[in-house]
């Protein structure tokens, strides 16, 4: 599905379903150097059980358009402006990494608009180190190496996921490789590392949430470990918090686990 945003041509995967003005709307945010794809187990099986499912590649990512945000508060506004072009009052949002912050943000800016808000390997600061940030300008392929290596707790992935026997990282690989060529003109490795260490309003932000939050954290995650989410979890007004035994990439490598959270923190 492909929604006009701000003037630009933005692609919205909708798990094999038609949207449906009448349901509601779950909208999945990817992190960085990924796309719509990390999210194929969750929004598929939501899409076929009564919701709308919006995984969004983020403007200049892939298959959209238009400039990539260059902060968390822009691609925030960006998302609400996704809402707008869908003709949605409300929605929830799901975001992984970097789409966590900005979907908290979102959330922030826009309290009434969302009904749900879930974090998924998130937390604040987020901060980036200065080796990491340098290679992923000057070198983002050596960069992506190094955050493969921290990102994944397992080789191969359970049954549900990408398929048995599935070579994880090199599948992680690819993906990041086809994502960063996507845009020749911006190097979305650095803008999306940089969003991430430049955002500062997590806990203000979080405080201004008005819906339910769920956390999706990764015992195993040293991109973003479980406790680096204390203070989100300690700002927020209704949190749940799940802990799955798995690395940074919870939607792939503990793809049910994350999926049942997900359904039964989405249930009316």
């Amino acid at each position: 599905m492909k929604l006009n945003v701000n003037g630009h041509s933005t692609y919205c995967y909708t798990g094999g379903k038609p949207f449906d003005a009448a349901q509601p709307t779950v909208i999945f945010i990817h992190g960085v150097l990924n796309d719509h794809s990390v999210w194929i187990l969750q929004t598929r099986s939501l899409a076929h059980h009564g919701w709308n499912v919006l995984a969004v590649d983020l403007p200049g990512h892939c298959r959209s358009a238009g400039p990539p945000c260059a902060s968390v508060e822009d691609a925030a506004r960006f998302v609400i402006a996704l809402m707008d072009a869908a003709g949605l009052t409300q929605a929830a949002l799901v975001g992984h990494s970097l789409g966590s912050l900005i979907a908290l943000e979102a959330a922030a800016q826009a309290p009434g608009r969302v009904s749900h808000l879930a974090l998924v390997g998130t937390a604040f600061p987020m901060a980036v180190s200065p080796a990491l940030l340098a290679s992923s300008l000057d070198a983002p392929l050596k960069a992506l190496e190094m955050v493969n290596v921290f990102s994944w707790s397992t080789l191969a992935p359970p049954p549900s996921a990408l398929g048995p026997g599935t070579w994880v990282y090199g599948a992680s690989m690819a993906l990041g490789r086809r994502v960063l060529a996507s845009n020749t003109k911006v190097n979305l490795f650095h803008t999306g590392f940089k969003a991430c260490n430049d955002y500062t309003r997590g806990a203000e932000s979080m405080r201004e949430v008005a819906c339910p939050v769920l956390f999706v954290l990764g015992s195993a995650d040293q991109m973003t470990p479980p406790k680096a989410a204390r203070t989100l979890i300690d700002q927020a007004r209704n949190a749940q918090v799940v802990d799955l035994p798995c690395g940074h990439h919870q939607m792939t490598e503990a793809p049910e686990p994350t999926l049942a959270a997900l359904t039964a923190f989405l249930k009316p």
